[in-house]
């Protein structure tokens, strides 16, 4: 698959089937990742594979959680928290491979001061989304389907205690995978027109 096709037709899919994704396949994602670019060449990310099942439902059931919490301090009502926490649970326990993108900062460069360190820190998350994208692009490539959330950016608390990860690792995201069973219409995109700042007298 040529890299604009893969680009072009690749989809935000939820629904997966039961067939299990060969190890084989997730060390050529992994393999992805790795070549991503990446500020400084610091590569600072860390991918956490999960494909048991038990690991999965804890994980879901402790982020629904706190996405309870933050409903009811949006004063949803209660019919719609119970089908959101339902919605979230179900998600994320119910794909056959859920892959949790963190950063770690640890080979990125230390400043004192404020401006410096918060660039640093952008830094670094651009560099774990970049290699996200590696992951969803090549996955899809192989037939494989993905879907990015960004819901441990909310609960990163609950995330590492139920992955028992180390402080220095800051979870940015949950990638759902799996083979697809559902083929999602192209979503809509704004027009080169809306997204273009011209300068310089481009002409198309």
């Amino acid at each position: 698959m040529i890299t604009f096709e893969a680009i072009r037709t690749r989809r935000s899919v939820r629904e997966y089937s039961e067939k299990d994704v060969p190890e084989e396949a997730l060390f050529e994602l992994l393999e992805a990742v790795r070549w991503a670019p990446s500020a400084h060449n610091a590569q600072p990310w860390r991918f956490i594979i999960i494909r048991d099942d038990v690991l999965k439902k804890k994980l879901a059931k402790g982020m629904a959680i706190e996405l309870e919490k933050d409903l009811k301090k949006d004063k949803s009502s209660r019919g719609e928290r119970e089908r959101l926490v339902n919605d979230s649970i179900s998600q994320f326990s119910g794909a056959p491979v859920i892959i949790v993108p963190c950063l770690t900062m640890e080979d990125m460069y230390e400043y004192r001061d404020r401006r410096r360190k918060k660039a640093e820190y952008v830094m670094g998350v651009q560099s774990v989304a970049a290699a996200i994208e590696n992951l969803l692009l090549v996955a899809h490539s192989i037939g494989l389907a993905t879907c990015w959330f960004c819901a441990p950016l909310f609960c990163p608390k609950a995330v590492r205690e139920v992955l028992n990860t180390s402080e220095n690792l800051e979870p940015q995201a949950i990638v759902t995978l799996g083979y697809p069973n559902e083929n999602p219409k192209p979503p809509p995109r704004k027009p080169l027109e809306q997204i273009m700042i011209e300068i310089g007298g481009l002409r198309r």
